[in-house]
């Protein structure tokens, strides 16, 4: 691992979720000196890595990484393939949906379509999700056992009161989503929240995203048909990159 790159992305993900930090903050969590801190923030600031706050000493995540994020998105097979299948989905079950895919220990939401409706609400595409408090997170897991290996290897963290912590019991849950093709969670990552998942799969029979409709934990459980409707569409966006079977095999981990 190269050393400076290596402190630049831990730079990064500390300003992660709107974050606004100093540099002796940042130097403080990387524990490194403050001299070392500034010239790592000050060659990210210069390509624009990183941004200043106006009239302020504190910086946060920069344009370039949002130039860079919208590049990658675009060249998703997946995203590209879903987006009118999702358009679709949320017009039938009057829900939001996210695609998302695996990302680390999480699940990031590389695709967002709104509830059909006036209500206000958040574009979340770029969100990351912990991948054992979601729905999604429980489809990757279920179908992906490399993905499992790397969730599993530290402690999961709460973020409700419902959040599953212990390995061993979500460990239990799992065959049974690998089975079925789907997956809920009921308030597990935000109080009042609650989603529905099912895998996608390529031409290999590897998952590669999981779809999921989000909707108020006080509609749960959903009627049968929203749970007809996201399966169905996420073997017709499965089907169009290839795949011939779904749900997706379970894929071993790797050596």
């Amino acid at each position: 691992m190269i050393q400076s790159i290596d402190r630049a992305a831990r730079v990064l993900e500390l300003l992660q979720g709107a974050r606004h930090l100093g540099i002796t903050e940042l130097a403080a969590r990387l524990e490194l000196s403050p001299s070392t801190v500034h010239g790592i923030v000050k060659s990210l600031h210069e390509h624009g890595f990183v941004a200043k706050e106006r009239g302020g000493q504190r910086y946060m995540l920069g344009p370039t990484l949002l130039r860079l994020s919208n590049v990658y998105l675009d060249t998703l097979d997946v995203r590209a393939r879903a987006l009118r299948w999702t358009q679709e989905l949320s017009r039938r079950t009057g829900m939001a949906v996210r695609l998302g895919a695996a990302h680390f220990s999480d699940v990031l939401v590389i695709h967002h379509v709104l509830r059909p409706d006036d209500s206000p609400q958040m574009l979340e595409t770029g969100m990351a999700i912990p991948a054992h408090a979601s729905a999604m997170g429980k489809v990757l897991l279920a179908h992906d056992l490399g993905f499992q290996r790397t969730v599993f290897a530290e402690p999961l963290r709460s973020l409700t009161g419902d959040t599953v912590t212990d390995p061993a019991r979500l460990a239990l849950e799992l065959p049974g989503i690998a089975d079925l093709g789907a997956a809920s969670e009921l308030d597990e990552a935000v109080i009042g929240e609650s989603s529905l998942a099912a895998p996608i799969g390529d031409a290999r029979g590897d998952i590669v995203a999981a779809l999921a409709v989000v909707f108020p934990s006080s509609q749960a459980p959903t009627p049968d048909p929203v749970l007809q409707a996201l399966r169905e569409t996420a073997r017709n966006i499965s089907r169009e990159l290839g795949a011939t079977i779904w749900p997706p095999h379970v894929a071993p981990a790797d050596d």
